[in-house]
């Protein structure tokens, strides 16, 4: 099987090069998962010792991250100049490919931006669909040729992408998507609340329930309100925080109707009063403690296609048990006891995997300590010093490679 530890620095030696990256990428503030990505990613590489310059997608009004060096902007050739020569001054470019945040169809824009960087260039692929349409098909097998690396985050990615796509498969290798810790630490969090089962009683003792990110319709957040409308009998009775503003995308072309039949369906299931939906934005700090005040987490998304989750790899990184439905990524990242993968729309299903967890605090404190194993390789220092080592096998002409027998 593939092995993405094999991509990782011996702990007693440390590259005193100091290396510089270009990073094309969504950046903060906008609002979205590869650009909370790309910050991360970004943050672990200067603490890793590199440097860092940000080309960041589409216009910004002010450069205001110092890590931000040039903006595409309007798209014009003169801001696309800008950028690629922003770009080609550092030693690696990593170009965070999806197909969204590129203009043109099925972002195609950024094959011309790319064969204009003369730096050696890294493409993070994040989604490598099951069935791409031919356009689709077109613009990652021929950003893929353009690469001298192409990283994937899973081993389903990494065999999806040789299988429906004409990939050069030396070129392929794979490193896990970093995970959220304590700005000070790289530890998996401990909760911040006790062991199921093991609380007093009273409001403040309930188990707790999270799900978070970005809402929009494909999420799944319906089967998982009426999962919990299932739980009522429990005592104490949990409750259920679904955190996240509408994707700015999903508001632009249908406002909030998701979120406002969210909303309808709790107060209609019978345990409204049990579920609170929080829109407010959350940095790093209050985004763990979200997390760690959690007793299981619940990824119920519809799409049985996603090769990658950042909640996923946060929440197991937390040390959170987890319920998820059944997509790649979590059927790979569970595989050894940290959660419990159920299918897709299948309330009755998700309901009796959350309450297996919940009364049976054994198994709570194993799934937990399971994510814990699992969390320091998560971190995204871990994996931020996997980029730095394929980035000095690039400058000696050697490509690590993120495959074992």
């Amino acid at each position: 099987m593939y092995d993405p530890i094999t991509v990782r620095p011996p702990e007693t030696e440390r590259d005193p090069i100091v290396r510089s990256f270009g990073m094309l990428s969504t950046f903060p503030p906008t609002p979205c998962g590869i650009a909370t990505f790309a910050a991360a990613l970004s943050a672990g590489l200067v603490a890793h010792g590199a440097t860092v310059d940000v080309v960041r997608c589409g216009f910004a009004p002010a450069l205001e991250d110092s890590l931000v060096a040039a903006s595409l902007g309007d798209g014009s050739a003169a801001s696309g100049a800008l950028a690629v020569e922003a770009l080609n001054a550092t030693d690696v470019v990593i170009v965070q490919h999806e197909y969204g945040i590129y203009d043109g169809p099925d972002g195609d824009a950024v094959l011309g931006l790319m064969d204009a960087i003369t730096a050696r260039l890294v493409l993070i692929a994040h989604t490598v669909v099951s069935e791409p349409s031919p356009g689709q098909r077109s613009v990652l097998e021929r950003a893929c040729a353009r690469a001298d690396v192409v990283v994937v985050m899973t081993v389903t990615a990494r065999d999806r992408l040789l299988a429906g796509f004409r990939v050069e498969p030396d070129k392929v290798i794979v490193i896990p998507h970093g995970a959220v810790t304590p700005p000070s630490s790289n530890v998996p969090v401990e909760s911040s609340r006790s062991s199921v089962g093991d609380r007093d009683t009273g409001a403040d003792a309930r188990p707790r329930l999270l799900t978070w990110g970005l809402l929009g319709p494909g999420k799944g957040i319906e089967w998982a309100i009426d999962a919990f409308a299932e739980l009522d009998d429990l005592d104490p009775a949990p409750t259920y925080v679904i955190a996240g503003a509408t994707h700015p995308k999903v508001r632009e072309e249908a406002g909030e109707g998701y979120r406002e039949m969210l909303v309808k369906r709790a107060a209609t299931s019978g345990s409204g009063s049990r579920i609170s939906f929080d829109d407010s934005y959350r940095d790093l700090v209050s985004l763990t403690e979200l997390i760690r005040s959690a007793d299981v987490v619940v990824l119920p998304y519809d799409s049985d296609d996603q090769v990658t989750s950042g909640v996923l790899v946060d929440a197991v990184a937390a040390g959170r048990p987890v319920v998820s439905t059944a997509f790649p990524h979590a059927v790979e990242l569970l595989a050894s006891g940290a959660g419990i993968v159920v299918a897709q729309r299948d309330a009755p299903a998700m309901a009796a995997a959350i309450r297996s967890i919940l009364i049976d605090p054994g198994r709570a404190r194993a799934m937990a300590a399971e994510a814990c194993r699992l969390a320091p390789n998560l971190s995204w220092a871990a994996v931020a010093a996997r980029y730095d080592l394929v980035a000095a096998g690039l400058a000696t002409g050697r490509v690590v490679r993120a495959v074992s027998p």
